[in-house]
């Protein structure tokens, strides 16, 4: 058997010799794509060979594949990295010899046929997304499993990555009810779901947009993706069930009565999935948290039909490794990130604000993080938990900044340039304590101290040029007053309008803009008597 996948070696890569990697501790992934280019979608049809003689043994390059050898379907991944780093990362699916999906179990992680090869690269820690999936996989009832692993693709060494399991439904994954495109009625209706907040140029044919703008002065919408089931098998019934279930959420946490013990938010949401989710994300302040690699599921009403906070994904530009938008701090909470980037266009739904108001939700966040940093989520536990990730890599690290030589240089968007993985390593880790820090003091009297949200954001109006009625959006906190006066184009005073009793979040005044107004409209914004803000529609009548 060894003798045969020599010659397997030999004949399908000939490059080989050329590898930086004969042998390594970790197992070893060989991919041969017979010729073909790997492609963002579709995925092509390749061989793979893994290679794990077990935990403490030595990997060698000649050893039998022993843990998996057969085929795969193979594609790109990534929407910022597939384009920006040369160590690129793959999306790839276990199949038979007939080319179908084959569950398999890979590494020992539970039998499955979706699977990712996630590549640090400006992570220069190599541990980042590890470290975040491990602490999350304590405390949730799911966080990503991953296997470290180094890569030869077609005789060339690519470098140390994460074998990793792909957020799908799953009964080892994302463990809830199975919905096929038949049932469309009753409790089989009400799950499961997982929706995706992330970056997409989709259009609503795979998701749907927020009724409710996030708060800010600019036109960001919240899209939320069909994750599960997938835009092509959700069938029309499940559409409307879920956008209508987020739309009953929404409307509730925009009401003054978002905290009603009975139904309030406590009715629609899992609190404790919540909490956890923030509590990982702001650990690791990742820049990306609750607006890009967010996901939500909601499983059926006779099981827990609570709508869900996770699985986490994606830390790479956690952990301080980012230069822009408070990144490098480790003061400050992301959930804020709209006050330091508040022209981003992907940002957090605006029902954080809401639930960080609330003393009920703040005094169990105190709670749970209080709880977590006496324990497993100690400075102890935490640096038990970060050598154990490095000394599992081990001399993997060298053999990758060979292959990779970015040690010295700036890789957006990097925060610290150390010149040496053991000065990045220590980088970070001095930067988790002071984060940490950071937090206890947040969280020490977290229930007492109300959440200081803006009071407003700048109002939008909408559209412009109008040929009929005009919106005015605004966004303010429980009672303050909005007021708008309007005048025409040659400064005449034309109407005041003033809101009532309106909602905490956003609000909107439709204003039906009477007959004659050709030239156009000046507006301005009074909050509480002050002037915030005018501007001029122009009219198409």
């Amino acid at each position: 058997m060894k003798k045969a996948n020599t010659l397997f070696l030999l004949l399908f890569f000939p490059l080989l010799l050329w590898a930086q990697l004969d042998s390594s501790f970790l197992p070893i992934v060989v991919i041969n794509t017979n010729s073909l280019i790997i492609q963002d979608e579709p995925k092509i049809t390749a061989d793979m060979g893994i290679i794990d003689n077990g935990p403490g043994q030595l990997n060698r390059l000649t050893d039998s594949f022993n843990n998996y050898n057969g085929k795969i379907g193979i594609e790109l991944r990534g929407s910022t990295s597939q384009f920006l780093y040369p160590k690129k990362q793959y999306a790839l699916e276990t199949r038979d010899e007939f080319g179908e999906n084959a569950n398999v179990s890979l590494l020992g992680l539970p039998v499955e046929n979706d699977w990712i090869l996630h590549a640090p690269f400006g992570d220069k820690s190599l541990i980042r997304n590890a470290l975040a999936y491990k602490l999350a996989g304590k405390i949730m009832d799911y966080a990503p499993r991953y296997k470290f692993c180094e890569v030869v693709i077609n005789g060339n060494y690519r470098g140390l990555y994460l074998l990793l399991e792909k957020i799908k439904r799953d009964n080892d994954r994302v463990d809830i009810a199975r919905l096929n495109p038949d049932e469309n009625e009753g409790d089989d209706l009400t799950g499961g779901y997982i929706l995706k907040i992330d970056k997409s140029n989709a259009g609503t044919y795979d998701g749907f947009v927020s009724k409710k703008r996030p708060s800010t002065t600019g036109m960001q919408t919240i899209f939320y993706q069909f994750h599960y089931p997938k835009p092509g098998d959700i069938s029309t019934p499940q559409v409307e069930y879920i956008q209508g279930f987020m739309d009953e959420f929404e409307e509730v946490m925009s009401s003054a009565q978002f905290n009603d013990p009975i139904n309030g938010y406590s009715k629609y949401i899992d609190v404790n999935t919540f909490i956890d989710y923030m509590i990982i994300n702001e650990i690791a302040k990742n820049v990306d948290a609750y607006r890009i690699s967010t996901y939500l599921y909601k499983d059926r009403d006779s099981i827990d039909g609570r709508l869900k906070m996770g699985p986490v994904w994606d830390f790479n530009l956690g952990f301080g490794n980012v230069d822009f938008c408070m990144g490098p701090s480790p003061q400050g909470w992301v959930l804020d990130y709209e006050d330091y980037c508040p022209n981003d266009f992907w940002l957090r739904p605006f029902w954080w604000t809401p639930l960080l108001q609330d003393t009920t939700f703040r005094g169990k966040a105190q709670d749970r993080w209080e709880y977590l940093r006496s324990d497993i989520f100690s400075n102890e536990s935490l640096q038990a938990c970060i050598d154990s990730l490095v000394n599992e890599i081990g001399a993997a690290q060298e053999r990758n900044f060979t292959r990779w030589p970015i040690l010295e240089e700036y890789v957006w968007p990097n925060a610290f340039i150390g010149g040496s993985y053991e000065a990045d390593l220590n980088y970070m880790e001095e930067w988790l304590w002071d984060r940490l820090a950071w937090l206890d003091g947040e969280f020490e009297n977290f229930r007492e101290i109300p959440y200081e949200a803006s009071d407003y954001f700048d109002p939008i109006v909408y559209p412009n040029p109008s040929d009929g009625p005009i919106t005015f959006e605004y966004y303010v906190r429980e009672s303050e007053k909005v007021k708008i006066m309007l005048y025409d184009m040659m400064g005449r005073y034309i109407s005041t309008l003033e809101d009532t009793e309106h909602p905490n979040g956003m609000n909107r005044i439709i204003w039906n803009t009477p007959p004659g107004l050709n030239n156009g409209l000046m507006y301005v914004f009074y909050f509480n008597e002050e002037k915030i803000k005018s501007g001029i529609v122009l009219c198409n009548k």
